[in-house]
């Protein structure tokens, strides 16, 4: 069996971090993703899609991603089912990323944390992921 998708779209919202009660950093966000095909008075469909990620991936979206950002998900479609305090049964489906690439630069003049990164208290050296404190990770070779 397989349960993959890909997306590409853009941030809707600034990433929310959080830990789950093991200590595990997990960041909830969602894109925007336009349809290919256009609807019957000629504009595109937008679909909106919740993301959740996890560890590493987390910390790297909290860092250097925020909204409008332009990205790439690659994961896996999780349904998830509660019943609701007033008794009605919820269903939700959000994407479990497992891995985010960032697909333009920041705005000029601006840094990770002004363009709209949540840190919630998390700091991530730069170092863990192969760059210097002044490098900018999306800069071309």
């Amino acid at each position: 069996m397989l349960n993959r998708i890909v997306l590409v779209g853009r941030l809707t919202r600034d990433p929310e971090l959080k830990y789950a009660p093991s200590g595990t950093p997990l960041v909830t966000f969602g894109i925007a993703v336009d349809r290919r095909t256009k609807s019957a008075s000629g504009d595109r469909e937008t679909d909106f899609v919740n993301i959740v990620a996890f560890r590493q991936t987390a910390e790297f979206v909290s860092q250097y991603v925020g909204k409008g950002r332009l990205v790439a998900i690659d994961g896996r479609l999780q349904i998830r089912s509660w019943t609701a305090t007033d008794g009605t049964r919820r269903t939700s489906a959000e994407v479990i990323a497992e891995s985010v690439q960032a697909l333009d630069r920041p705005k000029e003049g601006t840094t990770a944390v002004a363009a709209g990164a949540a840190t919630e208290g998390i700091e991530v050296a730069a170092g863990e992921y192969g760059m210097n404190e002044e490098a900018d990770p999306f800069a071309d070779e």
